[in-house]
């Protein structure tokens, strides 16, 4: 057995194995996913690519649409979200607060964009997507509503932009379309929508 680093508990190797193969299956679906779109991938290409049997995908993940949802809890939940929403408070420079966000936007659709992708294209066509979506963006949004609340604590809002318009304004820099509009559009890179964008919200909001 090996120990949990997260509350010292031994690990058994059957629990090892199951979280192993979890991780096999869902990496395997956001690989095919992203290549091939979520409805063309199928069940059975899923279990190849990890090396388990179709029973397994569905005993151990519930499915595609469980693979689904799993993916937009990566991505959602993700470990630097966590401590990002425990920073912003620690902010006093409204300036370096922007910086910080248009950062951590731009590192989240480079390590997670693909799940995004996959997410809303789903969406529109299927239910558990369009509840995975939905959960996902009201985690988004309420990371970015913290942001505009403390621009407003600090007093840094423009006199004509309350703390809702501003969470409005940081939904269109910093939602969904920005970088997917910039990047996979126009062929900018990453680090130079990162600064126009920040550059954009600062004059709206600040």
């Amino acid at each position: 057995m090996n120990e949990n680093p997260g509350d010292g508990r031994k690990v058994s190797r059957r629990e090892e194995y199951a979280e192993a193969t979890k991780r096999a299956i869902v990496d395997a679906a956001r690989l095919l996913f992203g290549q091939k779109g979520y409805f063309a991938t199928t069940v059975d290409e899923i279990a190849a690519t990890a090396r388990v049997s179709p029973a397994t995908v569905y005993a151990v993940t519930g499915g595609k649409q469980g693979l689904l949802r799993t993916l937009i809890d990566v991505w959602s939940v993700a470990p630097e979200v966590t401590v990002a929403r425990d920073r912003i408070d620690h902010f006093d420079d409204p300036a370096d607060l922007l910086h910080f966000l248009a950062t951590l936007s731009r590192e989240m659709r480079q390590d997670y964009g693909d799940i995004m992708r996959v997410a809303l294209a789903a969406a529109p066509h299927d239910p558990t997507a369009a509840d995975g979506l939905a959960t996902g963006t009201a985690r988004y949004r309420g990371f970015l509503a913290a942001v505009a609340e403390r621009l407003a604590h600090l007093g840094a809002l423009r006199e004509d932009v309350d703390t809702d318009e501003a969470l409005d304004i940081l939904w269109f820099y910093f939602g969904y379309a920005g970088y997917f509009t910039f990047v996979d559009d126009n062929g900018w890179t990453y680090p130079r929508t990162e600064q126009w964008l920040r550059n954009a919200a600062s004059r709206a909001l600040l």
